[in-house]
């Protein structure tokens, strides 16, 4: 990273009021907050807030019996507050008391704070993130080199509280057992425990990366990590800061990425957090019709003020600092670039009149850019469901910056396609065959993610119509389906193995689903799925260009079926998908192909192993000649009853 702050010396000096105040002191970190420091051969704790409208600012904590006349804080001159208390250490439990000027006084968590104490308390505690030996080095240096564009990946996207649960008999270290309230006898695994669990999990699944809804720390279970007061906190819930530097590292030494839902979008009102953090509105626009999201109830952050950008975009780049991370995925950009997302009709237009934030848009050019030339090799992901164009094109070119956008579009016409009975599904047909027609306009990631198995929505299985076998067979080939879709993938966790009860973030997984056939085979099948995946470049090397797509057959509506070539111009790899989404068998079916040749079967989602019905092919088919317009040659194929098949051209 390019340092445009010594980082030895946390004390502010007038280049950091000068870079704070521009918006671009990336390091602030290294200088807001609570730091351990040594004066005059005193050791203790330096800290630094940014108040600016406050009449009085102190530091409480359980060194001084949380009393604010002890250690009031100086006033600079640009507003931020600053105080050295000698014989402070690690540990020590701390808070901001800030009067107003009427003289209300009310007790902060510290914006900048490293750690929080386990929820439901939320005093700041002083850490020291400097003790960790990081060994992810190779990692690193090959991240910094590689091309996210031309990698595959299968992102895992995990709730850390519900993937699993232990007894509460087998306690953790001391100070980070948590029991689970909605599941007596429970408690949540900790860092550590998930670093062995969760990561051999996921290496054996095939999966690339871990993606994680935030940690970044938050008082409210049911938010699920999205309503934050810690910016920079990893939660407590599961342990302290330099556990959760062990779980990346160890993520990197296994080969595994890991990305972060991060949450730039909104903050809750929670009187220890940023809400009218000095009296008044600060981090939050001052007009409610901007600075709320009623739909919600949360603040809107002020992108137009430089230190709120600052803070926010300083926030980025110390998860990717100091806990090493591969990405971010931005949370609800929707509402942040629509003037109007969540404000119920209650919202100002821009100076054009319209509803786009220009400051949003702005902060999330800014942030991206940032990103980029700071840790080359990482990604940003956009969570956005709107028409705004260009999302994943640099700013220069008028776009918002990201590497990556969700492709909401294909979730969305996809699941209501398959809800729809087979006999029902060659009316909407369209549905399926849509997303091509705009796959390359965005750089583009397909995902299932836990927006689709919450708010009784129901679970992926039970999203599709028919009985068990159906309804299993219905999942095997829509998973088939994705992985040879363009674009890269994100799967919730469950999905994998046909979780039947909706996601609650207090439960565990289903995981007893796995003594039954039907949930073994699909675990089995994503499990083949992600390592065929990472076999094959013509599966993700050209993502984001027609290079790498070719329709064979989009239009048979009535059988339900759609095939389609998969290609890496630099190999010359070829693969050849073939979904049907009705359940009936399609014998003597002649798929049309350019590539005359032998071609070796990858992967049929019908196979018995999957629970499927056994309808196959031999593992190697010749072509046939087949003078049909455009096509000379053909496979004569069986096609399997809602299944999916994959052929590799053999070179």
């Amino acid at each position: 990273m390019n340092d445009n702050a010594t980082a030895k010396n946390p004390f502010l000096e007038e280049f950091d009021y000068y870079l704070f105040g521009q918006g671009d002191h990336h390091r602030i970190y290294e200088k807001m907050g609570a730091h351990l420091v040594e004066v005059d051969g005193v050791s203790g704790v330096y800290f630094a807030t940014w108040a600016p409208n406050a009449h009085e600012v102190a530091v409480v904590g359980n060194f001084n019996n949380w009393n604010h006349e002890a250690n009031k804080m100086r006033r600079t001159e640009v507003g931020i507050w600053e105080l050295f208390i000698p014989g402070m250490n690690v540990g020590d439990l701390y808070k901001y008391s800030v009067k107003n000027h009427h003289h209300y006084c009310v007790y902060k968590t510290d914006p900048y704070g490293y750690q929080q104490e386990i929820r439901p308390a939320t005093a700041s505690v002083v850490a020291d993130l400097s003790t960790y030996t990081w060994k992810d080095q190779e990692w690193i240096d090959k991240r910094e080199r590689s091309n996210p564009e031309k990698q595959p990946m299968s992102v895992y996207e995990v709730h850390l509280g519900s993937w699993l649960h232990t007894s509460i008999d087998n306690p953790p270290k001391e100070g980070t057992s948590l029991a689970v309230e909605q599941k007596p006898g429970a408690r949540y695994l900790n860092y550590r425990e998930l670093a062995d669990q969760l990561i051999s999990y996921v290496k054996d699944m095939g999966y690339t990366h871990i993606e994680l809804l935030p940690v970044t720390e938050y008082p409210f279970d049911g938010s699920w990590g999205y309503q934050v007061v810690g910016f920079y906190a990893p939660t407590s819930r599961y342990g302290p800061p330099e556990d959760f530097m062990y779980f990346v590292d160890k993520c990197h030494q296994e080969g595994i990425g890991v990305l972060l839902d991060w949450v730039p979008g909104h903050f809750p009102k929670d009187e220890h957090g940023l809400a009218y953090f000095d009296g008044g509105p600060l981090y939050e626009y001052e007009d409610s019709r901007k600075g709320e999201i009623k739909t919600w109830g949360t603040l809107v952050f002020d992108y137009g003020r430089n230190e709120v950008r600052n803070f926010l975009i300083a926030s980025a780049l110390f998860w990717f600092d100091k806990y090493h991370i591969d990405g971010i995925r931005v949370d609800a950009v929707a509402y942040m670039i629509e003037l109007d997302k969540g404000r119920e009709g209650d919202w100002i237009p821009n100076q054009y009149g319209d509803n786009g934030h220009l400051e949003a848009i702005s902060f999330l050019q800014h942030l991206n850019n940032t990103i980029a030339h700071n840790y080359p090799g990482v990604v940003t992901i956009a969570e956005d469901s709107t028409a705004w164009g260009n999302v994943s094109r640099p700013a220069s070119e008028g776009g918002l910056g990201f590497t990556f956008k969700w492709n909401m579009g294909w979730m969305n016409d996809t699941l209501k396609y398959l809800k729809e009975h087979p006999n029902h599904r060659s009316n909407c047909h369209n549905k399926l065959t849509f997303s091509i027609w705009y796959a390359f306009d965005e750089k583009f990631m397909l995902a299932l993610s836990h927006d689709e198995v919450v708010h009784l929505k129901g679970h992926l299985v039970n999203k599709m119509p028919g009985d068990e076998w159906q309804k299993m067979a219905n999942v095997r080939t829509l998973l088939t389906y994705m992985f040879a879709h363009p674009g890269k993938k994100t799967l919730f966790m469950g999905m994998e193995f046909g979780q039947t009860s909706e996601w609650q973030e207090f439960l565990d997984l289903d995981w007893y689903l796995l003594q039954y056939e039907p949930h073994k085979g699909l675990k089995r099948l994503v499990q083949d799925l992600n390592k065929m995946y990472i076999r094959e470049p013509a599966l993700y090397m050209e993502d984001f260009s027609y290079e790498g797509f070719e329709w064979i057959e989009a239009n048979d509506a009535p059988r339900g079926l759609i095939s389609f070539v998969r290609k890496d111009p630099a190999s010359g790899d070829m693969i050849v998908a073939v979904c049907n989404f009705k359940p009936y068998v399609y014998e003597n079916y002649w798929v049309g192909l350019h590539y005359p040749g032998e071609y070796v079967e990858l992967i049929n989602s019908d196979s018995q192993v999957y629970w499927g019905s056994g309808v196959c092919n031999p593992s190697v088919i010749h072509t046939r000649e087949w003078h049909d317009v455009p096509w000379s040659h053909a496979l004569e194929i069986t096609v399997p009853p809602l299944g999916a098949v994959l052929y590799k051209l053999k070179r």
